[in-house]
């Protein structure tokens, strides 16, 4: 059962009309920063930013004098309200704030304000329009701007990597303290998040990719705090350990993702397919297994015909499941819809490893007519690695070449901020 907020402080001149964008700020122990970013924060949504809006501050586990500059915001500043809530972490607060929100669009943003505020707008503006589901800065693309140690950097770019590779995410930038999401989706998937700390957001991104939610990344400029208090390592340690656990719980199908589908009207949204550096991995592990059943079919065949014949035989036993293997589990392609097409356009990648082998046979029996098997094992190894070398960009670019699934989400009316 979730913690419930043991203080609301709510502004004094609060509207009563829902606001477009609720932005959760979750605090602890902030009492140097919270009253200049809050004031900063405010200042720019009156004065730049077209949507109705509301701040929360959410205090989760203060000991220092945090709550009372929070509750002395809320009382002078319209739109902004304080939320207490007993027990630490990030994700608890945005859980418990972004679960009873009414408004549109749930965000949140670091109390430091790394993130320069001129990204809001188009962060929330596709949420707001139906366009997208949620919205991520990103630090690791090209066009962000970002000044921070390289420590920093070198685990940010490590954890997102494990992520491709692990979890087959595409998103970008799992970390970076400045998201939001339409609250209908919020409502929907925060109930499967079980995280309460740092891994929240990954764990919650991840949920949205594989039910099929479009995620909007936005390129930002941000600069590191110096003095922030997050341990990096043990934050990084907490998220190695989520990520084994998500693991887990997605091989045991412990997640309802068809559920989720059907209750968002996603049932006919496809998964993207895996990152890169996923289907990488995967098509390493599926080549070498394919490559040892090929060697075992050679061997046991070569004792009744020819190497040509053999090693043809062998090829084409092994080829079709491979490529249903890679069209599953590389390309996370399910269905019979385009698998006439995948496999005749694997049969032209079988006749060109067929020939490759094929040659490389002649040319051992020419110059060494006596070779041994253990010979023609070992060349014909070789020579499918080499043809295993254009075979992946080849299921990339053309056997297995897929279109984005189009997912037309219910579009949202944003509330525009009175006199805007």
């Amino acid at each position: 059962m979730e913690i419930q907020a043991s203080d609301t402080v709510r502004s004094a001149q609060e509207d009563s009309a829902p606001p477009a964008v609720e932005i959760v700020v979750p605090v602890f122990n902030e009492e140097q920063d919270l009253a200049a970013s809050i004031r900063r924060l405010h200042a720019f949504l009156g004065s730049s930013f077209p949507f109705s809006a509301r701040v929360t501050i959410a205090d989760n586990g203060s000991t220092d004098g945090t709550w009372a500059i929070a509750t002395g915001l809320a009382g002078s500043l319209p739109e902004v309200r304080a939320l207490r809530i007993p027990e630490a972490g990030r994700g608890r607060a945005l859980h418990e704030v972004w679960s009873a929100s009414d408004a549109d669009v749930v965000a949140y943003m670091d109390v430091d304000l790394s993130t320069d505020l001129a990204a809001l707008l188009p962060l929330v503006a596709p949420l707001l329009s139906g366009h997208s589901d949620l919205a991520i800065g990103t630090r690791l693309s090209g066009t962000a701007r970002v000044v921070r140690g390289v420590k920093r950097e070198l685990i940010s770019r490590s954890y997102n990597a494990v992520l491709h590779a692990v979890l087959a995410t595409r998103f970008s930038d799992a970390q970076c303290g400045f998201k939001a999401i339409r609250a209908d989706r919020a409502r929907a998937l925060l109930p499967c998040v079980r995280d309460r700390a740092w891994f929240f957001d990954t764990e919650l991104l991840v949920l949205a990719e594989r039910v099929g939610l479009r995620i909007h990344e936005v390129p930002v400029d941000w600069v590191d705090d110096p003095d922030t208090r997050v341990d990096i390592v043990a934050t990084a340690v907490g998220d190695l350990r989520g990520v084994a656990g998500l693991v887990r719980r997605l091989a045991r199908s412990e997640i309802p993702i068809g559920r989720l589908r059907a209750e968002l009207g996603l049932q006919k949204a496809h998964r993207p397919p895996p990152a890169p550096a996923a289907q990488a991995l995967r098509f390493a592990g599926i080549g070498a297994l394919s490559t040892l059943a090929y060697v075992g079919l050679y061997l046991l065949l070569r004792a009744s015909m020819s190497a040509q014949a053999a090693n043809a035989l062998a090829l084409l036993a092994t080829a079709v499941p491979n490529i249903a293997a890679n069209r599953r589990v590389t390309f996370g392609i399910r269905g019979i819809r385009g698998s006439l097409r995948h496999h005749a356009r694997a049969l032209v990648m079988f006749a060109a490893a067929l020939l490759v082998t094929s040659g490389a046979l002649d040319t051992l029996h020419t110059f060494a007519p006596d070779a041994g098997r253990l010979s023609e094992i070992g060349l014909l190894v070789l020579a499918n690695l080499a043809a295993t070398a254009l075979r992946l960009p080849l299921m990339r670019t053309w056997v297995f070449q897929t279109h984005p699934a189009q997912v037309d989400p219910m579009p949202v009316v944003p509330r525009l901020r009175p006199g805007a």
